[in-house]
């Protein structure tokens, strides 16, 4: 009988897979040897492999232009990173290298885009598209840049008041606008339509009573996004539809309406098992614009995207050693962890995201049902399905004999350390953990270093006022 950790995972999935592969009963992440990395920095830790970046940027170019050929489209494909994803200037150094626009959410956003500017990251001709309900602080920082002279900078009005703030602030000439459509959220949402945006209804109307007789303004995007992401779903395509026909029916009496932004939410893999079918998705959404363009006689848009998570996720993980086990009742066994998953993956705890979760050791053990805790002292700090299963199956090993398991959450890399508070106060006091970066040299070797220490008690003691 095969019942170990190895054949559940070869029996169940296809494996070895992208990213993934074992060498000597041992883990390798991109090819990355995780378990000498706990050998030379200790538990918990953060990686993030720089490379994966630039691969999955230039995945989704390929897949948009695959597309734009296979359908004979006018348009072209820009592709801006959504930078509240992860704000770390490693990360935008390796998406910039790439050679991609940028999507901004907050008022701090622009003081970041100054940075970029001022470290020659970025220059005034760059594309910055600024999202997001804006307080006054907001849109004065993004007229700020307009008046420095950056010369592609495209605020999306998110409603009807924000205008006015432009009206008053921006100087004399003609700038380029977006307006934000408001969708329906999916029918299982606790609310019918999305508070960002303006009501499709309202859309056609706002342009014409606001800005198509306003010599201070030209609309040059549409914006459009669904909040569960990019999915083959009736919903997605639904709603997809709409926009579609949105921008149509704008672009028949806004001739300076060029853009059409299908926004973020390209999913990544949250399993072994994951399954979609990425040029099916992007030469679907390509063929509607396409046809419904067609159909109404209107130029094909340049078509826009803000893929934060899809850049980021699959370059990050975060690794944990089990440090005890506890047998509660006759079927609950847990595996205790050296960390809290509230303070070191808060979207596991807040929305139920799942990660790809695999040992690093062990691979060779007989497996059996546990759940994962944090050490926290909060109830809520556990860890017991993956996306797959409603179930958590690990190697089951002797603490007393054996090394320790080591775990490793895979595909972390967006928005966990920005949620969580990087370097700042965490729950129980409990530390944030040590943050490694992976690089390849000029000769493709592997190359890491620390830039973030594990966080030490004084740092807390301090912003508690001690």
């Amino acid at each position: 009988m095969k019942n170990t950790y190895h054949d559940l995972v070869a029996q169940t999935f296809d494996f070895p897979q992208d990213g993934f592969s074992l060498k000597n009963n041992r883990l390798l992440f991109n090819e990355i040897d995780v378990y000498e990395l706990i050998k030379k920095y200790g538990t918990p830790l953060k990686l993030t492999y720089l490379p994966k970046i630039g691969e999955k940027i230039q995945t989704a170019r390929k897949l948009f232009r695959d597309a734009i050929q296979r359908h004979n489209y006018n348009g072209k494909y820009i592709y801006c990173y959504c930078t509240k994803s992860s704000h770390f200037s490693f990360i935008l150094n390796e998406v910039l290298e790439n050679g991609t626009q940028l999507e901004t959410s907050s008022a701090f956003d622009i003081d970041l885009i100054w940075r970029l500017y001022k470290q020659g990251k970025i220059n005034k001709g760059t594309t910055i598209v600024h999202n997001g309900y804006k307080p006054l602080q907001y849109a004065e920082r993004i007229v700020g840049l307009i008046n420095e002279g950056f010369t592609n900078i495209l605020p999306v009005v998110d409603n009807v008041q924000e205008l006015a703030m432009y009206e008053a602030l921006l100087p004399q000439g003609t700038h380029s606008l977006g307006l934000r459509m408001a969708t329906e959220e999916e029918p299982n949402f606790e609310f019918y339509t999305s508070r960002l945006g303006i009501r499709q209804s309202e859309i056609l109307s706002f342009y014409q009573e606001k800005l198509a007789t306003n010599p201070k303004f030209e609309l040059k995007m549409l914006h459009f996004f669904v909040d569960i992401g990019i999915k083959d779903t009736l919903y997605y395509w639904s709603e997809l539809k709409k926009g579609i026909k949105t921008y149509c029916q704008l672009r028949k009496i806004c001739p300076t309406l060029s853009c059409f932004n299908i926004g973020g939410g390209m999913p990544i893999r949250n399993s072994l098992g994951f399954d979609y079918d990425y040029p099916y998705m992007v030469s679907e959404i390509v063929r509607m614009i396409k046809d419904a363009c067609d159909s109404e006689g209107v130029p094909e848009p340049d078509i826009y995207s803000e893929f934060g998570k899809f850049t980021v996720g699959e370059s990050g993980a975060t690794i944990f050693s089990v440090i005890g086990k506890k047998q509660q009742n006759d079927s609950e066994e847990w595996y205790m962890l050296d960390n809290s998953l509230i303070n070191t993956l808060p979207d596991s705890w807040g929305i139920k995201e799942r990660f790809i979760l695999l040992p690093v050791n062990h691979w060779e053990k007989e497996y059996q049902r546990v759940n994962i805790g944090g050490i926290s002292c909060d109830n809520a700090d556990y860890y017991n399905s993956e996306a797959h299963i409603n179930q958590v199956y690990l190697p089951s090993y002797d603490v007393e004999k054996d090394e320790p398991l080591y775990l490793g959450f895979f595909h972390t890399g967006a928005y966990q350390e920005a949620l969580s508070g990087y370097g700042g106060l965490k729950h129980c006091l409990i530390p944030a953990p040590k943050h490694i970066l992976i690089d390849k040299n000029y000769y493709g070797e592997f190359v890491d270093w620390e830039i973030f220490k594990e966080q030490d008690s004084d740092s807390m003691l301090r912003i508690l006022g001690y």
